[in-house]
């Protein structure tokens, strides 16, 4: 399992990797036209320390992630996706195994320690725009005993109207606040990313659960 762990991290990689021009280009619109480029650097590098760093369990795999990503993404994303991850740890530590409900605690950890950090709620124009409708989606598919691929498929789903709707709100937080009214129609960097990585996760459970 560590190792689909690791995978599944991966898979988060390649899809930033994939999609740094388009972040970064997203975020030069309304912010500092750097959001692709820390991204991919930080992932470059939690991709490079979970090569060579052994754990044995989930929560040290994320927990290292996360300080990783704080040490070597600038701008806000770094300190947010980072103490995401952290929060993540903390809700898997000792885990070896993610269940529908550990996944859960997970998102539930992840939003509330960006949240703390970025002091921010819904509606800011923010990655929680795309994040807590996708948190809500999931909690809603497993009450109704949904299995973890089709919860995940519903976040990623709420997570992409997510990123929709930034576009119709103002910037009220960061750098993209500056502009004001300025800044509709533009679709936010941070909930664009969040949606990536949700959508990477989400195939790449679907491709994990045809070969287990």
């Amino acid at each position: 399992m560590m190792a689909n762990v690791i995978a599944a991290i991966d898979a988060l990689t390649e899809i930033i990797l994939a999609n740094k021009e388009k972040l970064t280009e997203l975020d030069a619109a309304i912010g500092d036209a750097d959001h692709g480029i820390n991204m991919a650097r930080g992932f470059e590098a939690v991709h490079a320390k979970l090569a060579t760093a052994g754990s044995d369990d989930i929560g040290g795999v994320l927990k290292m992630s996360g300080m990783t990503l704080i040490s070597t993404v600038g701008g806000a994303a770094g300190p947010l996706y980072g103490t995401a991850f952290i929060r993540m740890a903390a809700a898997a530590q000792g885990k070896t195994t993610i269940d529908t409900e550990t996944a859960e605690a997970m998102f539930e950890a992840a939003i509330g320690g960006i949240k703390e950090r970025g002091k921010a709620v819904r509606g800011e124009k923010t990655m929680l725009d795309a994040l807590e409708p996708a948190y809500e989606a999931f909690s809603q598919g497993m009450a109704e005993g949904e299995d973890l691929l089709r919860c995940l498929e519903l976040a990623t789903d709420a997570a992409g109207k997510g990123v929709e709707y930034t576009k119709t709100i103002i910037a009220t937080k960061g750098r993209a606040s500056y502009l004001g009214e300025r800044s509709l129609g533009h679709q936010d960097a941070g909930a664009t990313s969040t949606y990536l990585m949700l959508a990477a996760l989400t195939a790449f459970a679907k491709k994990y659960s045809r070969e287990a």
